[in-house]
């Protein structure tokens, strides 16, 4: 029945001159960066007792991932259950040192070889990013802008060894990792000074960067944030200052929808962006009234934010990570639910006649272009989707989830 129904919407479709195979095709080889964090609440293996410094997971449902090892079966449960080959993102947290106790500053490729290992095996990328919160050296909700040389040293050392690993990760497994810095430095009240911190941060950032890694393997960012809890008069991380910052110094900006006033949308900044940059970063979150990191839904500014990318003809340019911690619900669920959303939502983009479209407005027909665009939305996409699904060997609609009450009950329950 799936093919059928398929073959129905292909010539739908093929009445407006999108061809359903051709996006199967480029959806097939579109990879989501998916958060390893997810699976353990953003707290890592080093002991610290969880997230801090500007971040907090609510909730305890059952089942949290204590372990590498029960990490990457839980990974690999989510990964049976999402279509496509993807990449999985790392946090330096998640160095796996067998026991030992190392300082963040002085992590090597060597404490991530069981994550390679983990990747190679699997046909999967890996991208990275330097933890600059949960940790004792974060000293008055300040890291990379700290007063104290002696604290800015520590996260320098950190970030540079962050780079060298990424650099690893890019050699090994044959494709770039992208190294993102985000910090969460900034003051609860109004400050006395804005331009100090901004400068050290600058001065920080040159030093880390100032270090040599090959260009072929990993891919810099930087990430702004709006503000954060215990933080929310200043962000010395500002989203004019890393935008200013990546452009000034050719790398690249990531764009975190959660990241930003509840008036603005990363939709309307992704074209703005292409303009200026080779390529652009995204983490994709979903935010309640603020950066509350839920989990994504196949929502308007999710499609907008597709839509985007596909009409733009910027898949190759646009390079999307999730990033959203949930501990309310079934982690395992919550690592499906939102990548298969980020995958509708793309498969969504590509079924639209974006061409066409483009000309009703550039010809200003505009009553008809509303037209299209709510028609769109009961186009039998679905079908396309499960379709997709089906060649792509996992479970279709809410079939998937039936794997995951097998995996709750036999495996995360057991956990307690």
């Amino acid at each position: 029945m799936t093919k059928e129904r398929y073959l129905e919407a292909k010539k739908v479709y093929a009445g407006l001159g999108v061809d359903t195979d051709e996006a199967i095709q480029e959806l097939s080889k579109e990879k989501i960066s998916i958060h390893c964090w997810q699976g353990d609440d953003v707290t890592g293996f080093e002991n610290f007792g969880g997230a801090s410094g500007g971040i907090a997971v609510t909730g305890n449902y059952p089942g949290r991932a204590r372990t590498p090892e029960e990490l990457m079966a839980d990974i690999d449960k989510a990964l049976s259950l999402i279509p496509g080959k993807n990449k999985i993102n790392l946090h330096a947290i998640y160095a796996i040192t067998n026991g030992e106790k190392v300082e963040r500053s002085d992590i090597k490729p060597e404490h991530f070889t069981k994550w390679v290992e983990f990747a190679k095996e699997r046909g999967l990328g890996l991208d990275f990013n330097p933890t600059l919160f949960s940790h004792p050296m974060v000293k008055d909700g300040m890291t990379l802008s700290h007063p104290d040389p002696e604290v800015r040293k520590y996260w320098i050392k950190h970030c540079q060894a962050c780079r060298t690993i990424s650099e690893y990760f890019g050699k090994e497994l044959g494709q770039p990792c992208l190294c993102n810095v985000w910090i969460p430095d900034g003051l609860k009240d109004v400050p006395a000074d804005r331009l100090g911190p901004r400068m050290r941060l600058k001065e920080s950032l040159d030093e880390i960067f100032s270090q040599k890694v090959d260009s072929r393997y990993v891919i810099d960012t930087v990430e702004s944030k709006v503000f954060g809890i215990g933080v929310e008069s200043y962000t010395v991380g500002s989203s004019d200052f890393y935008m200013n910052y990546a452009a000034k110094n050719n790398m690249l900006c990531l764009l975190d929808t959660g990241h930003y006033h509840p008036t603005e949308v990363v939709s309307d900044k992704i074209s703005s962006m292409l303009v200026f940059s080779e390529k652009v970063a995204l983490h994709v979150s979903r935010p309640v009234r603020w950066d509350s990191d839920h989990v994504v839904v196949f929502d308007d500014e999710l499609r907008e934010i597709a839509k985007e990318i596909v009409r733009n003809d910027a898949l190759d340019r646009v390079l999307i990570a999730l990033d959203y911690f949930d501990a309310s619900i079934n982690r395992v669920a919550a690592w499906v639910i939102g990548t298969r959303n980020m995958q509708k939502a793309l498969l969504y983009a590509m079924l639209m006649p974006s061409e066409k479209l483009k000309k009703m407005q550039d010809n200003a027909n505009f009553t008809e272009l509303l037209v299209m665009n709510e028609e769109m939305k009961t186009y039998p996409f679905g079908d396309v989707w499960d379709y997709f699904c089906e060649t792509s060997n996992v479970p279709q609609k809410d079939e998937w989830f039936k794997t995951v009450k097998e995996y709750e009950d036999e495996v995360l329950f057991k956990r307690q």
